[in-house]
């Protein structure tokens, strides 16, 4: 197996990167694929005919065109199932779905659990199989997403949903920004050994033009400023530079994602 990629089971998660640090992701069994956020129809047709592999379904976590920008020239040759976020109104979405929900990959073996997550957008959905999680733009590799269409209180209430999901979940994030994202996590949450060690090892693999995904929900609650603004660590950097401690853990998650939007 390549080894930019991973394998859940009987599952092979490849990534094709697309654009300057997406990450659009093909499930492959056998011949057959689906592909998560196909930003780009023509990085899917490469991706899918360097592999042999026929498209028999899409899954989209959000509206924005980085993730949805494809889905019109693929299925233009194509009758598949594209599933997506109903309360969104994506063009092109033929299966549309909510909270709870199951998406049922019955050709590659595989069934999904629909989880609302908004707060980057208002009408963010993410996809949970066992050991399996991707979450769109809702959570990185020690970040998460910006606030375009959502509120930090629904964001800081996703991320706390998806931080108490099974730590070896494998998470595959849709950014290759983990690099950056550890960068402020050095000056956030200070004195974090176990981040500076994910550090390491991420430079590692972008040293040798790897992908730094998936990582792990285990790890980000131990590296992810974002998972730990309850911790005394993040909330008294934030208190030393507003000059007010946070009263509760969404105070410091918001005062945290406005500074990192200017850092």
């Amino acid at each position: 197996m390549n080894d930019q990629h991973s394998k859940i089971g009987s599952i092979e998660i490849i990534p094709l990167p697309a654009f300057r640090d997406n990450y659009l992701w093909l499930l492959r069994r056998g011949k057959l694929a689906a592909v998560v956020d196909p930003g780009d129809a023509a990085v899917v047709e490469d991706g899918l005919a360097a592999q042999g592999l026929d498209l028999c379904a899409i899954l989209l976590t959000h509206h924005h065109a980085d993730h949805i920008g494809g889905v019109a020239e693929l299925i233009a040759s194509r009758d598949i199932p594209v599933f997506g976020p109903a309360a969104a109104d994506i063009q092109g979405v033929n299966n549309p779905v909510a909270e709870g929900d199951e998406v049922s990959l019955d050709r590659l073996g595989i069934r999904f659990r629909v989880l609302e997550v908004p707060g980057h957008t208002a009408s963010h959905i993410a996809y949970l199989a066992p050991g399996l999680l991707f979450p769109g733009d809702t959570l990185f590799s020690a970040g998460c997403g910006r606030l375009l269409g959502g509120t930090a209180a629904q964001l800081h209430a996703s991320l706390r949903r998806l931080a108490d999901l099974p730590g070896d979940t494998a998470v595959y994030c849709t950014h290759e920004y983990t690099l950056a994202n550890l960068a402020f996590a050095r000056v956030a949450d200070p004195g974090n050994p176990e981040r500076d060690e994910w550090l390491v090892e991420c430079e590692a693999r972008r040293d040798a033009q790897r992908p730094t995904l998936p990582t792990t929900i285990a790890r980000e609650r131990r590296v992810n400023p974002f998972l730990r603004t309850g911790e005394p660590a993040v909330m008294g950097v934030i208190a030393d530079r507003t000059g007010v401690r946070p009263r509760d853990s969404l105070e410091c998650f918001a005062a945290l994602r406005a500074w990192k939007d200017v850092f």
